[in-house]
């Protein structure tokens, strides 16, 4: 598997984990929608930081490399399971 492919799975787990995280801080106790944000902004640094350490920065290539594999999917994926879960019926 190329190395493109292991960055944008690695953002596609974080970015289900960051969407259900957010969901659950936008209609738990705290509900609050800035904060849900907030812990998905640093799930994606946290998991580009990784990436970049566990592929090498060359292999990932840097910063653009990282917004297509990395950001775009999670982005993408980090909102739909987000209103997935918020749309659901109790």
């Amino acid at each position: 598997m190329e190395v493109d492919a292991k960055v944008t799975t690695l953002h596609a787990v974080a970015g289900i984990i960051a969407g259900y995280l957010s969901y659950l801080l936008s209609t738990g106790i705290i509900k609050n929608d800035v904060m849900a944000l907030f812990v998905s902004l640093i799930i994606l640094y946290v998991c580009g930081q990784a990436s970049e350490k566990i592929f090498g920065k060359e292999a990932v290539g840097g910063f653009n490399g990282w917004i297509w594999s990395g950001i775009v999917p999670f982005f993408f994926i980090w909102l739909m399971v987000w209103v997935m879960f918020y749309n659901m019926p109790i």
